[in-house]
């Protein structure tokens, strides 16, 4: 692949992502074929997008050539009352996790950092929701190495309530409640990695000796505790972390 291609395929990629529709996947001559070049479709994307990247989403890896991070861009990061967000399949599709707030910068770094260095750049935790949509065609024949470059379902991210910080790393079983008016979806949850903080040392180190440099305030998302959970919007909405929390919000169609 050329870097002429790269280009190309972000441009395209991140077409889809302000129009909000669904589509055919890439041209042959843009799909990545492997994890680096997804990645480098990644950080092309990151240098043509009009905003910075204000977090990001990341798991362990889930093998030694499949690994699930991804940049999410500023503008797409809300806090309040309300979440704006494209509908996917006529619904608002949200991922219940925790969020790990940085406080302090960690530039790139080829030697890497410490879980003692990455746990004091960690400012504070909290609930929080990834944005999802399918920004492709269910009969599009899509392979994982697209569905990395493209940032693996992302649309955005929603930071709820602030939560303990112990609480927050030693969190792996939890029940969460998803409300609305008679409509209570509840899940025995379960962090798909050790602890909710786990991959934030693997994405710092990774990331950091690939040449990207973290700053104060970007927001690290961990993982789902229970999946993909729809819910309608314009209605009133209470998620509860059991234990930790609950708050109130209103899904609005972007």
């Amino acid at each position: 692949m050329t870097d002429l291609n790269v280009n190309e395929a972000a441009k395209e990629l991140l077409s889809l992502r302000v129009a909000g529709i669904k589509s055919a996947r890439l041209g042959e001559h843009l799909r990545p074929r492997n994890m680096e070049e997804a990645l480098q479709i990644q950080s092309s994307m990151m240098e043509l997008h009009s905003d910075k990247v204000g977090g990001w989403k990341c798991l362990l890896p889930l093998s030694d050539d499949e690994f699930v991070v991804a940049p999410i861009f500023s503008e797409t990061i809300q806090r309040g009352d309300t979440c704006t967000l494209f509908k996917d399949n006529g619904v608002a599709r949200i991922e219940p996790e925790i969020t790990f707030v940085l406080g302090k910068d960690l530039p790139a770094n080829a030697d890497g950092y410490s879980e003692d260095q990455i746990n004091e750049a960690i400012g504070s935790c909290h609930m929080a929701l990834e944005l999802m949509q399918d920004r492709f065609a269910d009969d599009s024949g899509i392979e994982f190495y697209e569905k990395l470059a493209d940032g693996l379902v992302n649309q955005g991210l929603f930071i709820g309530p602030e939560i303990e910080r112990e609480k927050a790393f030693n969190t792996v079983k939890i029940d969460i409640t998803v409300t609305q008016e008679n409509n209570a979806q509840t899940f025995a949850g379960v962090h798909p990695n050790a602890a909710a903080h786990s991959p934030v040392y693997w994405l710092i180190n990774y990331m950091t000796r690939r040449g990207i440099d973290f700053h104060a305030g970007e927001a690290i998302i961990t993982g789902s505790f229970c999946g993909i959970v729809e819910v309608e919007f314009d209605t009133p909405t209470t998620v509860t972390y059991d234990g930790l929390g609950e708050y109130q919000l209103r899904f609005i169609e972007k």
